[in-house]
């Protein structure tokens, strides 16, 4: 039976760990060739690479700073080249810091920047024209809760998912002529192995401020980057999808 993103090839950036590894694993599991990005721990997308095909499944890890122009066009002719188009990009590498605004450096507001929101842009302009050859697709961004319930240290952080979600908008209408769909994933508090430079989880997130009582898992996120990538997904664009255990209510 053919499964659900049989033929599809995606691309999965930061997918060497946590969110973005099972974000990749949940593609591969519907059928997609996946291309498993990081910018710089080989080992790392190797390995989820190698899980995928242990599974049956087809995928190339490619080494790629989403923040250098250049690196992310070799990233998308390396898609066509293993696997003859693009059909699903997720743009999941971001960067996550805890600064006070006014010790926050202007090098450091940059560098959060270039990464969840020029990094966003850059690789949205290396594949969309692909999906439009393809005759569609699907651009799924990953947001985050802090922006929406305000979140102290993280002012960097903020703007640049606040940035990540407008871009999303804007591609949304004039991309839909060409059947591709382009929507955010905002992620709540999430159970994920923190690096050292993202620092404490904020007070403000803790699993005691949030209705279902608890954090999510990385496949509760990447279940639904799978719905909107797949063809339960079809209707679906321009959105912000919350997946936070009821966190954030807009109220």
């Amino acid at each position: 039976m053919q499964k659900p993103l049989g033929g599809k090839t995606a691309i999965v950036t930061g997918a060497g760990k946590n969110i973005g590894r099972a974000i990749a694993l949940a593609l591969a599991e519907d059928g997609a060739a996946v291309v498993v990005n990081g910018r710089g721990d080989q080992a790392a997308i190797d390995a989820v690479a190698a899980e995928i095909r242990d599974k049956g499944g087809s995928a190339t890890a490619v080494l790629a700073d989403v923040a250098d122009e250049a690196a992310v066009a070799r990233l998308a002719d390396r898609a066509l080249a293993a696997h003859g188009g693009i059909d699903i990009v997720v743009s999941n590498a971001g960067l996550r810091r805890q600064t006070p605004f006014e010790k926050m450096s202007f090098a450091e507001w940059r560098e959060i920047m270039s990464v969840a929101l020029d990094g966003a842009f850059l690789l949205a302009r290396a594949t969309v024209p692909h999906l439009i050859a393809r005759g569609g697709g699907a651009f799924i961004a990953m947001s985050g809760i802090s922006h929406h319930v305000g979140t102290a240290n993280r002012a960097h952080v903020n703007a640049s998912k606040a940035g990540l979600e407008g871009l999303v908008r804007g591609l949304a209408v004039e991309l839909a002529p060409h059947r591709i769909r382009v929507n955010a994933v905002a992620p709540g508090s999430i159970d994920t192995a923190r690096g050292a430079s993202a620092g404490v989880l904020p007070s403000n997130l803790g699993a005691g401020d949030i209705p279902l009582g608890r954090q999510g898992s990385v496949e509760e996120i990447a279940a639904m980057v799978r719905l909107l990538a797949g063809p339960g997904g079809a209707y679906v664009t321009g959105q912000t999808i919350h997946v936070n255990g009821g966190k954030f209510l807009g109220k």
